[in-house]
């Protein structure tokens, strides 16, 4: 048994996994309840993002962050560095609100005890859909490039239905 999987083990000893039964090619066996608070770590490091990058021209205020986004958005006229203020802070609004569908069709996935490889796929490819959206979303500034954004977003969602199809087909008896 490798280091990794010694620690995974640690992790979990004493605790009895709904999908313990199922076989793995992956020598971490199941991480995709780890995928949930990845998820949560990429959605708040687009605030982390955007306030670093807040222009300091207008007074960023991290009292009331919220307050400060509302000021600039009604702002007529923006400059580079507020557009793309707004867009992160945008890109981890949108990453909160998606959270609890990805954590949903996870969870519902391992109830189903699908298979631990085909959960984790669907676990890296939402993670990773979610870092290239973030990226997409701060910095994309064209009507068409946006196009790319909706594609990255919808292969998420897409991961999303997915695993709820999947568990659901796993439960018709």
């Amino acid at each position: 048994m490798s280091s990794a999987q010694q620690f995974l083990a640690s992790l979990t000893k004493g605790v009895n996994s709904p999908v313990s039964n199922a076989t793995s090619t992956s020598p971490f066996g199941n991480i995709s309840l780890f995928a949930i608070p990845a998820v949560w770590v990429v959605s708040i490091a687009a605030h982390f993002y955007a306030a670093a990058n807040a222009p300091t021209s207008g007074g960023f205020d991290n009292v009331s962050p919220r307050g400060y986004l509302a000021s600039i958005t009604r702002k007529e006229k923006r400059t580079p560095q507020e557009e793309l203020y707004i867009r992160a802070e945008a890109a981890q609004q949108n990453g909160f609100e998606n959270l609890p569908f990805f954590a949903a069709a996870i969870l519902a996935g391992n109830v189903a005890r699908l298979p631990v490889d085909f959960l984790n796929l669907s676990a890296v490819v939402y993670v990773g859909s979610r870092i290239l959206y973030n990226v997409l979303y701060i910095n994309t500034t064209s009507a068409s490039a946006s196009n790319l954004r909706s594609v990255v977003f919808l292969t998420g969602v897409g991961t999303c239905f997915t695993l709820f199809i999947r568990a659901g087909r796993a439960f018709q008896y």
